[in-house]
């Protein structure tokens, strides 16, 4: 009898195993997540037993997902700070960072808006309060500004490559998600945000900066001046499941649907 007992759970513990390899989390950055969202529907398309799930909190709820242990892949769309990987080894977690694309964060206004092109120093100005007529950049009307709230790594992005570390002025309306400032520029003609290159359409438009355009290859050779690197994040390599989602993504089919998203693929 105790050897029947031992067998079944042998076996209930191999089959609560097997069905921990085929369950992923997956959390994080907004700007990564239409990118996933299509390699995990490819992905599970191709392999029905694997069930993933995705949500997109922010890169900075992402990477204390990941720290916390509360997710198999973390999202981000910038590199984990320093006193993040320490506390993720004190919590024995060892973040593995992947490349996974690139992007460039383009400034838009509404379609109404005459301007075309904008400079670095200009979108500062505009950010810092200092800027706070469009008639000081050759339009009208006041400056509505835009921008994403503190825990994205798009907002951090932008207040390194842009703001140079000085914070977004307390008169901007921060949004939670790229979506979210799209929705808000679109419906304002005074308004200014900056989003990811995949979630450019026709309700916005986006502006040169510095006399660049943000296209793919000027985002790949750094040139266009507010370009960046995509990252997933996993606690050591990825490995089971997760590693077959990463491998997916990294290889020809998962860098052509990160072009469908609208991003730049590695290759």
């Amino acid at each position: 009898m105790k050897k029947l007992i031992g067998i079944v759970a042998a076996c209930l513990m191999i089959a609560s195993t097997a069905f921990a390899d085929t369950t992923i989390k997956v959390d994080g950055s907004t700007t990564v997540l239409p990118i996933m969202q299509k390699v995990v529907e490819a992905y599970m398309k191709a392999h029905p037993d694997v069930k993933i799930s995705v949500s997109g909190g922010g890169s900075g709820n992402g990477i204390k997902s990941l720290i916390d242990g509360a997710t198999d892949i973390a999202m981000a769309s910038r590199a984990m700070e320093q006193k993040e990987i320490d506390l993720a080894k004190t919590k024995n977690v060892n973040p593995n960072q992947i490349v996974c694309a690139i992007d460039a964060i383009v400034p838009v206004v509404n379609p109404g808006n005459k301007l075309a092109e904008i400079t670095t120093a200009q979108l500062k100005d505009l950010y810092t309060g200092k800027i706070t007529s469009w008639k000081d950049l050759g339009g009208e009307g006041p400056v509505v500004v835009i921008s994403r709230d503190t825990s994205s790594g798009t907002y951090e992005t932008w207040e390194g490559l842009v703001m140079k570390k000085e914070r977004v002025f307390p008169g901007a309306l921060m949004q939670a998600s790229s979506g979210a400032v799209v929705q808000a520029v679109s419906k304002n003609k005074n308004a200014i945000g900056y989003v990811g290159i995949g979630y450019l359409d026709a309700s916005t438009k986006g502006l040169k900066v510095d006399g660049i355009e943000a296209t793919a290859e000027n985002a790949k050779s750094k040139k266009y001046p507010v370009s960046r690197d995509l990252y997933l994040y996993t606690n050591g390599a990825p490995s089971g499941a997760a590693k077959g989602l990463v491998d997916f993504l990294l290889g020809a089919e998962g860098q052509k649907l990160v072009k469908e998203a609208g991003f730049v693929p590695l290759n």
